[in-house]
């Protein structure tokens, strides 16, 4: 999936500049990769927001600067840890025809059997790395976990081929188990209050 971005050549210095364009409205950012010169430019900061929301991190981001048209990946952002507002976005130029490698997230589906017998599911692992085409990149694995039994655990290498990417993460990296729910037993003697110590008048003598 392709979308489109506005985005507008931007002046490195001063610093000010940065501050200017955010106040502005504006996410201060910069492309490089695929044998082409660090460029710098800002893009709209809702229009951004909008197309991670709607496409997701992975999705290809065709910079329209300048006319030209440049094929990219959301490579790293930065925002501000109280505000939420843009602060800085990095993209990574990248060949349509060349495989990639991404973070896509990992997510656990449906409810094992193990659970429904009372049994506790652990995940080891929420994240995985992926290659693809740009265009066939994830941006989730969906593990299907309904017929794990207590006792069972899953690694990479159990999950099927996957239609259009790899997962290069590790196929020995487990991803998750069910083990059994163990009960913790009182000590009884630390469960019974101590009796008081009585007194006797020949023990005071």
């Amino acid at each position: 999936m392709s979308v489109v971005l506005k985005a507008e050549k931007r002046a490195v210095r001063p610093r000010s500049i940065r501050t200017k364009l955010r106040a502005e409205g504006r996410v201060p950012s910069a492309v490089h990769g695929n044998k082409m010169e660090n460029i710098s430019f800002s893009v709209d900061a809702h229009e951004l927001d909008k197309a991670i929301r709607e496409n997701g991190l992975n999705a290809v981001y065709t910079l329209d600067l300048d006319g030209k048209k440049i094929s990219t990946l959301l490579q790293d952002y930065q925002l501000d840890t109280f505000s939420r507002e843009w602060i800085h976005a990095q993209f990574l130029a990248v060949d349509m025809n060349e495989e990639v490698e991404v973070e896509a997230e990992l997510v656990l589906v449906g409810t094992s059997k193990g659970v429904k017998a009372g049994g506790v599911l652990e995940q080891n692992i929420y994240t995985v790395m992926v290659s693809a085409t740009p265009d066939k990149l994830p941006e989730r694995v969906e593990v299907d976990i309904t017929e794990m039994a207590i006792g069972d655990s899953m690694v990479i290498g159990d999950l099927p081929k996957q239609d259009g990417f790899t997962i290069v993460t590790d196929a020995e990296e487990q991803i998750c188990a069910v083990a059994e729910l163990v009960a913790v037993e009182e000590d009884d003697e630390a469960a019974s209050p101590a009796e008081p110590e009585v007194i006797t008048e020949k023990a005071a003598e």
